[in-house]
C-alpha cells in the first residue's frame, strides 16, 4: 500500500539510516513528517519513497553501479577475516558482532547523503552516527579506545573501497581527491562526536 503509515524506525529502515538521523531530519523539516494526536511521528510510505528517489536523482553521487561495487568491496573486506583479527572485535559476543557488521551500512549511507546534499546536513548526520557508534560500544562494554578502533576499522574499509573502485573506473584524479577529502572531513566529525558522546555516557553512569 503506497499510503501505508510508517513508524520512525520503519522509515529509518527504508532509508538505510539510523533512527536518530530520521528524527533529526524530521525536526529540521528535511523529511515529510506527520504527528499523531499523541505527538508520535508517522510517515507515509509513498512520501518516504518519493523523497528517497528525488534525493538520489538530485545527488552528485557516482553511478549506482559504482556505489554497489563499493558496498561489495566493503563486504569482502569484512568477510575475509579482517574483522576476526581485530582485538576489539574478539571481545564481543555474536549479537554485538552482528550489530557492528551492520554498522558499515549506516556509515556508507551517511557518507553518500553527505556527498549528495553538499554537506548541508553534515552536522546532524555526523552527530547521529557518532552517537550510534559510541552508544553501541558503551552498551557492549568496550572502552573509548576500542570504540574508536571499531569506528576507524569501518571508516578505513569504506575509504579503501571507494579509492579502489574509483581507480578501476578511471575516475579523474581531481574528482578522486575531492571525494577523499569529503570522506575524511565527514568521518573526522563522526569520530569527534563518538568521543564526546562516550565521555558523556561515562559521566552519566
Amino acid at each position: 500500500m503506497t499510503d501505508e503509515w510508517l513508524s520512525l524506525s520503519d522509515a529509518a529502515k527504508i532509508l538505510g539510516v539510523h533512527p536518530s538521523t530520521v528524527r533529526l531530519w524530521s525536526d529540521k523539516g528535511v523529511l515529510p513528517t506527520h504527528k499523531t494526536q499523541g505527538g508520535h511521528r508517522r510517515y507515509k510510505r509513498s512520501e518516504i519513497s518519493l523523497w528517497a528517489e528525488s534525493t538520489h536523482k538530485s545527488s552528485a553521487i557516482e553511478p549506482e553501479g559504482m556505489m554497489n561495487e563499493v558496498v561489495r568491496n566493503v563486504r569482502m573486506q569484512i568477510s575475509e577475516g579482517r574483522l576476526q583479527a581485530e582485538s576489539w572485535y574478539q571481545k564481543l559476543d555474536e549479537d554485538a558482532r552482528t550489530q557492528y557488521r551492520m554498522s558499515s551500512r549506516s556509515l556508507f549511507h551517511g557518507l553518500m547523503n553527505y556527498v549528495a546534499t553538499g554537506g548541508a546536513e553534515a552536522e546532524s548526520e555526523s552527530y547521529a552516527l557518532g552517537y550510534e557508534y559510541a552508544s553501541r560500544a558503551h552498551r557492549y562494554s568496550l572502552d573509548y579506545v576500542d570504540a574508536a578502533k571499531a569506528f576507524l576499522f569501518f571508516r578505513n574499509s569504506l575509504i579503501e573501497s571507494v579509492i579502489k573502485v574509483y581507480g578501476e573506473a578511471n575516475v579523474p584524479s581531481g574528482q578522486t581527491a575531492e571525494m577523499f577529502q569529503k570522506m575524511h572531513t565527514f568521518t573526522d566529525e563522526i569520530l569527534i562526536s563518538l568521543l564526546q558522546t562516550y565521555q558523556l555516557l561515562n559521566a552519566n553512569r
